[in-house]
């Protein structure tokens, strides 16, 4: 493969969306052929997934349906959306990917690794992001702004220590992979959190 993977992580409220298109600007400012996309989703499977996990249809669903149906989703992802860019030399900027997976059912709901790095093993095969900006405020802000924005989703119901499980996780992550996840400072004035990522796509770009 050719082409770039980057994904974008964090918890409820750091800033994905806005600073997403401030990125996807960037990059096509620096012309690179971007491909935009969002886990769980992406495809029309992916999309109807996300719904049963995001709705409050099926709240009550079990830990084992909720991991099994995040990488069911993911499977169709890369097979319909990530490879194929990046086997075209195109740039994948992608909402969330794997790191969510450790974060939110292996930090939040406690779930052991082992069989999320199996499942990570069987639908990706060696494939890993190239870069990932995790956003990071404390889960106090995060759930501040997200209560903001509009009515909770099945995982925004949670409580509070469940996002600190979650936030604590990608920040392990992020200490364990230096040099592939990035933290940014997202409590920061927009502009600031702007500035950071600036620095960090810029760095990247030159390697």
């Amino acid at each position: 493969m050719s082409g770039c993977f980057i994904t974008i992580e964090g918890i409820e409220g750091v800033g994905k969306t806005t600073n997403i298109e401030f990125i996807e600007k960037l990059l096509r400012d620096a012309g690179k052929d971007i491909v935009m996309t969002r886990e769980p989703g992406g495809t029309s499977l992916g999309e109807d997934v996300r719904e049963l996990l995001l709705g409050h249809k099926h709240d009550g669903m079990s830990s084992e349906a909720e991991l099994l149906l995040m990488f069911a989703a993911r499977a169709e992802h890369l097979d319909k959306i990530v490879k194929p860019a990046l086997n075209a030399d195109k740039w994948v900027l992608c909402d969330r990917f794997t790191d969510a997976t450790y974060a939110y059912q292996g930090g939040g709901r406690g779930f052991d690794t082992a069989p999320i790095a199996a499942l990570e093993s069987l639908v990706q095969g060696e494939l890993r992001p190239d870069l990932t900006l995790l956003l990071d405020v404390s889960v106090e802000v995060g759930l501040d702004r997200a209560g903001k924005r509009s009515a909770p989703d099945r995982f925004e119901k949670e409580q509070h220590d469940f996002f600190e499980r979650v936030r604590q996780t990608y920040l392990q992550r992020a200490e364990a992979e230096p040099t592939r996840i990035i933290v940014i400072d997202a409590s920061q004035s927009l502009e600031d959190v702007q500035a950071q990522i600036f620095t960090a796509m810029i760095a990247f770009m030159k390697r």
